[in-house]
């Protein structure tokens, strides 16, 4: 079907016109973005000038004058160093102690974890979880047993 020269014409100037709309609407909301983020953002140029500060981080990673402590798990050594962390895991029955530092320490995936330990991987899913809602209990037992000394 063959269109008329002046419909193709129309076609051509309706193009142009929602192009020039869509470009003045994206142009309005960069305009928006600019000032929101001028509004939160503060110049670095301003924070050297009210107050000299050295704009550096430091990594403490092995600075901690504590001894961190080291689990082995399937001849793999996992080393912890917070100490919360360390004792609320050693707390943990050691299989579902294992399966978390397998897990998130050395980055195993549930199909390997239950490989390794003769289970399917939906079993090492739920016994994660429940490794984890034990570890929170005991992270907040000793968090609230600090707090307890803290305040004598």
């Amino acid at each position: 079907m063959r269109y008329s020269e002046q419909f193709m014409e129309h076609i051509e100037y309706a193009f142009h016109a929602f192009c020039k709309v869509v470009l003045r609407h994206e142009a309005i909301n960069a305009w928006r973005d600019l000032k929101r983020k001028e509004a939160r953002e503060i110049s670095l140029d301003y924070l050297m000038s009210e107050r000299y500060f050295e704009p550096s981080a430091m990594d403490s990673y092995f600075e901690k004058q504590d001894k961190p402590t080291v689990f082995i798990v399937l001849g793999k050594k996992v080393i912890v160093d917070d100490e919360r962390l360390a004792t609320a895991l050693s707390k943990l029955p050691e299989l579902r102690r294992e399966v978390l530092l397998l897990y998130y320490f050395v980055g195993y995936r549930d199909e390997a974890i239950g490989r390794q330990y003769g289970r399917c991987r939906s079993t090492i899913n739920h016994r994660r979880n429940v490794a984890l809602k034990q570890l929170r209990k005991e992270w907040e037992k000793l968090k609230h047993e600090e707090q307890k000394v803290d305040t004598f």
